[in-house]
C-alpha cells in the first residue's frame, strides 16, 4: 500500500525488522493461547478430565486478559482496538476478560508534540505557526491511532470559517505501517481459525474489523461521516455536531470545531450545571434508536469520551442542553431490509411478543432459513413473561439461580438453531451495548423499556401508515404471478408430453448426513447468537443478567464440540 511506504518514510524509528518482530509477537501470543484453549477446553474433557478444565477456567481467562492487556499497552496500534472490541462484549465474552480490558484506551501514552507537529506540517504543507494562531502542546486526548490538541485558527481562516477555537486531530507517526502489520497478523490467526469448523464463521469477522480499522485512519472519510451525521440531525435541537475545517484537513490531519463540553457520564459536573442526569439518559437512548432504526447510519463507538452534554440558553429547545457527538471514525450502516427487521424486533420486544420477536430475528437474518424456531418462540414468550419490563434495579434483585434455571431449561433449544451474523451486526451490538452502559451510568434505575415502548409505539404507527402501500404492492405482485401462470403451465405440459422434463435427485442421504453434522458443529455460534438475541433486551439494563447467560454458554459449547466431532 502507498500509505505504508509513506508512513515508514515519515517514521524511521520503526524499521522493517521491528515490524517483523511485532508480527511474530502477535502470532506467538495467539498460538500459545489457542494451544492452551485446545488443551483445556477440548482435550481434557475428552479424556474425562473436564472438571479440571472447569475448575481453572475463571483463573485462566483472567490471566489471558491480563497478558493481552499488557501486550496491547506495549504494542499499541490495533491491539488497543482489539481490546476495545473485547471489552465491549461484542463476542459475548465472560466478565473475567471484559472487566480486565475495561479502560484500556485510557492507558495509551501520548506521542511527543515535536513528532506530531512535524507530521501535521508535512500534511498541511506548511509549519503549524503559519496555519494556526496557537496550538496547545499538551494533548486533550491520546488514542491508539491518533491524538488531539486544542488550537486557534489564524485570522484569515477564522474569518472564512466563522470559527476560532478548533481541535487538531493528528495521526500517530507510522500508524499506517503498524496497522498493516497488525492486520496481517490478525488475518494469519483468522486463517488458522478458518480450519476449525466450530469457529470458522467467527474468523471471517476479522475482515469486517479490518475494513473498519482502515477507514478509521482516513480522516477525510471521518470528516465526510461527520457532515453526513450532521445532515441526518439537521433541525434536531437535541443533537450537535462539530463543523469541519476542510481547508486544514487531510487524510492524516483533521481540524474540527472545538465543541468540548461536559462528558456525558460526569454526573457531578452535570448536576453542578443544573442538569439532571436522569433526564439525559432517555434522550440519549432515543437518539441512538433514531440512528439505528430510522436513519440507518449510526455512531458505532458512542462511549462516554465521544459524547458531551452542552448547555444551551433556556428556550432554545425542549431541554436547556444538547448532546454533542464527536469522533466519527467508526460508523455503521444498516441496510433497508435489516432496518425493517430491527424495527419489527423493537416493536415485538416492547409488546412482549415472543413469536413476533422470533419472526423479526428471521427478518434481520440472524437465524438461517433452515432453523426450526417453534422452540425459540416458546423460550422468548417465557422469557418475557418472567423478566420482561424489568429495569436495571429490579433485575439486580432477581435470584441468579432463576437465570441459570432458564438457561438450563432452554439450552437444548438454542443449541439446535443454525445461526449467522449479518454484515455490520457486530457494530450494531457494540453501539447498543455502549448505549446501555452510558444510560445506566447516568441513572442506575434507568429502565430501557421506558425508552423502548414509546419509540416502538411511534414505529408501530408508522408501520400501520404503510399498510395500504404494502397491500397494493402485494396485490400487484400477485396479479403479475397470475398473469404469467398460464404460460408457465403450458410450457410445463409441453415438456411433459415431449418427455424432456428432468428431475435431478442427488445423493440425499449423504447430503442429509452432512447437513446434520454441520448443524451440530455450528452449536457454539448458535449459543452465542441465542445469547445475543434472547438476552439482548433483558440484559441491556443489567450486567448481571448478561454475565450469567454468557457463563452458561460454556457448557453447551463444550458439549457441541464433543457431538460435532463424534458426528464425523
Amino acid at each position: 500500500m502507498a500509505s505504508t511506504v509513506q508512513d515508514k518514510a515519515a517514521d524511521p524509528s520503526l524499521p522493517v525488522r521491528e515490524h517483523r518482530g511485532r508480527y511474530r509477537r502477535i502470532l506467538r501470543f495467539a498460538a500459545w493461547n489457542l494451544a492452551a484453549t485446545w488443551w483445556f477446553e477440548l482435550f481434557l474433557p475428552r479424556i474425562g478430565l473436564g472438571r479440571i478444565s472447569a475448575r481453572t477456567r475463571s483463573r485462566r481467562m483472567r490471566r489471558f486478559a491480563q497478558r493481552f492487556h499488557d501486550l496491547a499497552v506495549e504494542l499499541g496500534g490495533l491491539m488497543i482496538k482489539v481490546g476495545q472490541f473485547l471489552s465491549s462484549r461484542l463476542d459475548v465474552l465472560p466478565p473475567e476478560i471484559t472487566k480486565e480490558l475495561e479502560g484500556l484506551q485510557d492507558e495509551v501514552p501520548p506521542v511527543a508534540f515535536p513528532a506530531i507537529s512535524a507530521l501535521a506540517a508535512q500534511e498541511l504543507g506548511t509549519p503549524l505557526a503559519g496555519v494556526f494562531a496557537s496550538v496547545d502542546q499538551a494533548p486533550i486526548a491520546a488514542a491508539s491511532l491518533g491524538q488531539a490538541h486544542r488550537a486557534r485558527l489564524n485570522d484569515v481562516d477564522a474569518g472564512d470559517t466563522g470559527l476560532d477555537a478548533v481541535v487538531l486531530k493528528v495521526q500517530r507517526p507510522g500508524i499506517g505501517a503498524i496497522v498493516d502489520v497488525d492486520l496481517a497478523a490478525l488475518r494469519k490467526v483468522a486463517g488458522w481459525l478458518s480450519h476449525i469448523r466450530l469457529v470458522s464463521r467467527r474468523a471471517a469477522l476479522v475482515e469486517e474489523f479490518a475494513q473498519t480499522s482502515l477507514l478509521e485512519i482516513d480522516y477525510l472519510h471521518e470528516a465526510v461521516n461527520a457532515e453526513r451525521f450532521a445532515a441526518d440531525f439537521a433541525g434536531d435541537d437535541r443533537v450537535e455536531v462539530p463543523g469541519v475545517v476542510w481547508e486544514r484537513t487531510t487524510r492524516r490531519v483533521l481540524t474540527l470545531e472545538d465543541v468540548t463540553a461536559i462528558k456525558i457520564t460526569d454526573v457531578r459536573a452535570l448536576r453542578a450545571a443544573g442538569i439532571d442526569p436522569a433526564e439525559v439518559a432517555p434522550v440519549f437512548a432515543s437518539i441512538m434508536f433514531d440512528q439505528l432504526f430510522t436513519n440507518g447510519f449510526f455512531h458505532a463507538d458512542p462511549h462516554p469520551g465521544n459524547i458531551f452534554v452542552t448547555p444551551v440558553p433556556p428556550g432554545t429547545g425542549e431541554h436547556p442542553w444538547k448532546l454533542t457527538f464527536i469522533d466519527f471514525g467508526m460508523m455503521g450502516e444498516v441496510t433497508a431490509s435489516t432496518r425493517s427487521g430491527l424495527r419489527k424486533l423493537l416493536i415485538a420486544a416492547a409488546a412482549r411478543d415472543g413469536k413476533g420477536l422470533v419472526a423479526a430475528i428471521n427478518d434481520v437474518g440472524v437465524l438461517m432459513p433452515s432453523a426450526d424456531s417453534v422452540g425459540l418462540e416458546r423460550a422468548m414468550t417465557q422469557l418475557f413473561a418472567r423478566f420482561g419490563g424489568m429495569g436495571f434495579a429490579e433485575l439486580r434483585e432477581v435470584d441468579p439461580r432463576e437465570f441459570r434455571d432458564f438457561a438450563v431449561e432452554f439450552g437444548d433449544v438454542v443449541r439446535s438453531l443454525p445461526f449467522q451474523l449479518p454484515e455490520n451486526f457486530l457494530l450494531i451490538i457494540r453501539a447498543m451495548s455502549l448505549t446501555s452502559g452510558v444510560c445506566s451510568a447516568l441513572d442506575e434505575r434507568f429502565n430501557l423499556w421506558d425508552s423502548v415502548e414509546p419509540y416502538a409505539a411511534q414505529l408501530l404507527r408508522d408501520e400501520r401508515g404503510n399498510v395500504v402501500q404494502d397491500v397494493a404492492r402485494q396485490a400487484i405482485d400477485a396479479a403479475a404471478v397470475a398473469f404469467r401462470l398460464p404460460g408457465r403451465l403450458d410450457a410445463l405440459a409441453g415438456r411433459l408430453e415431449e418427455g424432456s422434463l428432468e428431475v435431478a435427485v442427488p445423493r440425499l442421504e449423504r447430503q442429509g448426513a452432512r447437513l446434520e453434522r454441520a448443524v451440530r458443529r455450528s452449536a457454539s455460534a448458535v449459543v452465542f447468537g441465542a445469547v445475543l438475541i434472547a438476552g439482548a433486551i433483558a440484559r441491556a439494563d443489567d450486567l448481571v443478567l448478561g454475565n450469567v447467560l454468557m457463563a452458561a454458554s460454556a457448557v453447551p459449547l463444550l458439549h457441541a464440540l464433543w457431538v460435532g466431532r463424534r458426528g464425523r
